[in-house]
């Protein structure tokens, strides 16, 4: 076994967040948007070169505003994850308001943070790659912001058409391996896991 990990998968509503978890695990779309209502946890098992990892993925509702310091911050321990190890943060490329969104979700995680504690993984996805057209800011520019100023990964995908929707979640497993590799994380072993494009469920 390699490990477990958890993993927070948050944004605005309506970006795809339930989408994109179900077509990485079931490889389906749901045509019609039905809002999260309750949190929700998936456990799969992923294999990576070799190597077995348990993913606690949480997907919950989304507050309707992003949290501020007027609006309290979501209690990760109600969502069963106390100590994410990365976070997934989904907004889409058409919309402005949810890249805002996401924007202020970065800055709540890096914030609440507690002192003395390595940073945890973070990959910004925009979702709906499949609408190109409508997209509100060139992907270079908004790439360069994420990776740049904000120290996060990077990646577009589109749900619907399972575009990079599995190398979304290698990159993610691989962005927690590499801070295992700095800090030593009781959870994880390494066995060369980041060398590797192998990445399936069990």
């Amino acid at each position: 076994m390699g490990g477990t990990l958890r993993v927070a998968v948050l944004g605005a509503p309506g970006v795809g967040k339930t989408a994109i978890i179900r077509q990485f695990l079931y490889g389906d779309f749901p045509e019609s948007h039905r809002p999260t209502a309750a949190r929700r946890l998936y456990r799969p098992a992923v294999l990576l070169n070799g190597a077995v990892y348990d993913l606690t993925i949480s997907d919950g509702p989304a507050a309707h505003r992003p949290p501020n310091a007027q609006v309290e911050w979501p209690d990760l321990k109600s969502w069963g994850l106390r100590d994410p190890d990365a976070f997934v943060l989904v907004y889409d490329i058409c919309s402005p308001e949810t890249f805002e969104y996401v924007k202020m979700l970065r800055q709540q995680i890096a914030e609440n943070r507690p002192a003395g504690t390595p940073e945890v993984p973070i990959i910004v996805v925009g979702n709906k790659r499949d609408q190109q057209k409508q997209r509100f800011s060139p992907r270079r520019a908004l790439a360069v912001l994420v990776k740049k100023t904000w120290k996060c990964g990077y990646m577009e995908c589109s749900a619907k058409y399972n575009w990079h929707v599995v190398l979304l979640f290698k990159e993610l497993l691989s962005s927690v391996l590499a801070r295992g590799c700095k800090h030593g994380h009781p959870a994880i072993r390494l066995q060369g896991a980041l060398h590797t494009s192998r990445c399936s469920l069990m």
